[in-house]
């Protein structure tokens, strides 16, 4: 498996252990509400928090650091970049000056505390969905969201990118790897022109895809609705579950909020 279908692979949601053999509506119902938590949380000590737990759940499965590492380290590098730049961009109160390249940066208390508060927020976010999204399958999340009121033509678009995403990473993979042996990435300036060609022609093979995808679902009877299996009504230990860990993820969302808001 090449690093970037590892990275969108969903091969650790197959195994067989606690978090797994949760109902995935009742995962899906945890997860929106701990993003509202982390969504009006005041300070970063619960999306720290979320962060941690998150790490940690997704270790005990199993899955491996190396995966842990690579899925966050995009987040992380978006995290950084709003740190820093509310930091110097926002506020009033000086609170460090900095030298770059002959300029006078300040770094501000008002930009400082927001910044943090808003790249703890981006990470906790991402955190959940990661750990989601590693411990149940795509297509179970699917008919969760369906139980949840989704309207079906987004659930049919969502189920359409997500088949066809893999079909895309694979063609990205062997392009790259076909341009590496012709040294497409011996230098910056080749690596530019490689990557903007992989790029285009991804784009026009998803356009292609596309076409010939509504024409072979058309000439299999697709008159405007995929049809989707009916949910089972929810067992009463999981709305006991889902009742329980919700209860959790609010009192210390309340907690962090009362002690340190």
């Amino acid at each position: 498996m090449s690093l970037i279908s590892e990275l969108f692979s969903d091969i650790f949601a197959q195994q067989d252990n606690w978090l797994t053999r949760l109902d995935p509506r009742t995962k899906l119902v945890v997860a929106l509400v701990t993003l509202l938590c982390l969504m009006f949380s005041r300070n970063p000590v619960f999306p720290l928090f979320i962060v941690v737990l998150a790490v940690t759940s997704a270790l005990a499965v199993k899955v491996p650091v190396r995966l842990v590492v690579l899925r966050l380290s995009a987040p992380l590098g978006v995290a950084f970049i709003v740190l820093v730049l509310q930091s110097v961009m926002t506020g009033s109160t000086p609170i460090a000056n900095l030298q770059l390249l002959g300029h006078k940066i300040t770094v501000t208390q008002e930009g400082w505390h927001s910044g943090r508060l808003i790249a703890s927020r981006v990470l906790g976010s991402v955190s959940v969905l990661l750990l989601l999204g590693m411990v149940t399958p795509a297509h179970r999340l699917f008919h969760a969201s369906r139980w949840l009121g989704m309207p079906k033509a987004w659930l049919e678009i969502a189920f359409l990118m997500y088949r066809y995403i893999f079909v895309l990473l694979d063609l990205v993979a062997d392009m790259m790897v076909a341009q590496r042996v012709r040294l497409g990435y011996s230098s910056v300036r080749k690596a530019w022109t490689s990557a903007g060609i992989v790029g285009g022609t991804v784009i026009v093979r998803s356009m292609d895809q596309a076409v010939r995808t509504h024409e072979a679902m058309l000439l299999r009877g697709y008159r405007g609705e995929i049809p989707f299996e009916t949910v089972p009504a929810l067992a009463r230990r999981q709305w006991w579950t889902m009742g329980v860990a919700g209860a959790v993820v609010l009192i210390a969302f309340g907690l962090t909020q009362v002690r340190l808001g």
